[in-house]
Formats: structure tokens, sequence, C-alpha cells
């Protein structure tokens, strides 16, 4: 038998704690036995470690999507090389090339008819 350091109470050799105020025990000690609270701790602590990489993955993976959507839209944004058939339009009054989708002839000044 050994008694509590805290509170005297008389407890078994292999106990860990006393079971009145839950202070740790000579065999406790021995054994190195967590406070519930420690193991609570530790848990929350790699929960902690391991949200931290989910976020960094995730910061990660964002910013590459990020990325991948800008070059998208400057491809989608970025002029259109065009044929020299499809940029132009020959004016049925002089036949001079004009621009695709001039409504007046650049040379002749006569309305463009399609």
């Amino acid at each position: 038998m050994v008694y509590c350091s805290n509170c005297g109470t008389k407890l078994d050799d292999e106990v860990y704690f006393c079971f009145k105020c839950g202070t740790k025990t000579p065999t406790g000690k021995a054994a190195k036995a967590m406070y519930p609270s420690d193991e609570l701790r530790d848990a929350f602590n790699q929960v902690g470690l391991e949200l931290e990489k989910a976020f960094k993955l995730a910061a990660k993976e964002t910013q590459a999507a990020f990325k991948k959507v800008s070059e998208n839209m400057q491809q989608k944004t970025a002029p259109a090389q065009q044929t020299p058939a499809q940029d132009k339009v020959a004016c049925t009054s002089c036949g001079t090339d004009n621009v695709s989708g001039a409504v007046f002839c650049t040379n002749c000044g006569k309305k463009i008819t399609q």
C-alpha cells in the first residue's frame, strides 16, 4: 500500500493516479502515465499538424488551379489569328479589300453589300 503524496489517501501499489485527487503516484511516474489532458493536448497537436499539411496542400493546388485558369483566360481572350479570307471583304463596286465587318469601302466610300 502507498499513500497519495497530495491528499494522503491510501492507494493500491499498482495504481497510477489517486482516485480522490488525481495526483500521479510513484508507480504512475515510473510508468510515465499520462494525464487525460496530456493525451488530449497531444491529440489536438497532432490534428493541428495534419490540418497544417492539408491547408498547405490545398493552397498549393488552389494556386495551381488559379494559374491554369489565368492561362486559359489569356488564351481565350488573345486576338485570334484570322486567315486573310476571314479578315477581308471585297467592295462590290471597286473590288478593294476592306476589313471584315466594314460597312463602307475605304477606297470609294460606297456601301459594301454582302
